[in-house]
């Protein structure tokens, strides 16, 4: 029996090519859970996109990353380049990726287990490294811990056996979990396009992983593809999070959830700092829909199975803007 979610409880952004209004998702972990998971469904559903709050990260925390990520940016060019350059964890500036993609942006990507990054940062920070390092663990502890009960709210409301089923992926000792700062810097008039547009700072994508957790200072540029082709901006909220729907959480729900689009266009008056939790499988993982959502087994599913290893090679080599999923689709016979 299919079950029709109930639409989840929406606020209020305007878009940035017309004069009307779209509404998007907003979950408040502070809800029974019996309520929280229908409409968590029916926001993944609709948007694959949804705003959290109320969701037990301490606001201290956020702010204290936050300091320590603009105390970095700020260094200058010379001493962030010692963290580079990115192979694929390390700095980077304006080039994102190995095919060619660039954006008016500086970002940071690093291991969850932060250990093996320490050395890059010991020869930039000294004695303050290890106070970076144990700022980052503690936000992604925490930030995991969020993204784990999504998950199982998530597998809750789908009424698949073993809640666990998605976030232990995210729970495992293996799992190829990352994190990454992105510091865009404002976007000056030299750097608008001949019509006074702002440059992109990081370009159209899906994120590969199963789930993705932002949050950003308090300045615009994230924006989101809609099913009606409009480009759409998210108003920024410093104390709340952003989750997206990953690629390879599409797959496991064969489709039932999508994968959103999006973008961040740069800010032509203040910098933006954003912070985004990556979810991710172990390598060897399986991924393939979930045997509970097919109907009449294999020949429902709409994605050949693959593992989390050949997904992320194939992202690897690919362009942001790509449809990346393509390759594993099924092809109707």
């Amino acid at each position: 029996m299919v079950v029709i979610s109930k639409p989840a409880p929406m606020e209020q952004f305007t878009t940035t090519t017309t004069t009307s209004t779209t509404l998007f998702p907003l979950i408040d972990l502070s809800e029974p859970a019996a309520e929280s998971k229908t409409k968590l469904v029916a926001a993944c559903e609709e948007f694959g996109f949804f705003k959290v709050i109320n969701h037990g990260v301490p606001i201290e925390l956020m702010a204290e990353l936050e300091y320590e990520a603009v105390k970095f940016f700020s260094l200058p060019l010379s001493a962030k380049a010692k963290a580079g350059p990115p192979d694929p964890f390390g700095y980077g500036n304006k080039k994102i990726g190995r095919k060619g993609d660039v954006g008016l942006v500086e970002y940071l990507l690093l291991t969850t287990d932060t250990q093996s990054d320490y050395q890059k940062f010991a020869s930039i920070f000294g004695e303050a490294a290890e106070k970076f390092q144990c700022v980052v663990n503690e936000y992604v502890a925490a930030v995991k811990k969020m993204a784990c009960e999504i998950l199982e709210m998530v597998a809750d409301g789908l009424k698949i056996q073993a809640r666990d089923v998605l976030s232990k992926m995210l729970m495992d000792e293996e799992s190829d979990s990352v994190f990454r700062l992105n510091y865009y810097p404002p976007c000056s008039p030299e750097f608008q396009d001949s019509d006074g547009r702002n440059l992109i700072g990081f370009g159209e994508h899906t994120d590969p992983q199963i789930i993705s957790v932002l949050r950003s200072n308090d300045t615009s540029g994230l924006e989101i593809y809609l099913k009606d082709g409009n480009w759409i901006s998210v108003p920024p909220d410093q104390y709340s999070f952003f989750v997206n729907v990953g690629d390879s959480l599409q797959v496991m729900t064969n489709g039932r959830f999508k994968s959103v689009r999006h973008r961040v266009v740069a800010n032509s008056r203040k910098a933006r700092i954003s912070m985004i939790y990556f979810g991710g499988p172990p390598l060897c993982e399986k991924i393939a829909p979930l045997p509970s959502l097919l109907i009449q087994g294999d020949q429902d599913s709409l994605y050949n199975e693959f593992t989390w290893f050949d997904y992320k090679t194939s992202v690897y080599t690919s362009r942001l803007s790509d449809n990346r999923l393509g390759l594993f689709e099924k092809i109707a016979a």
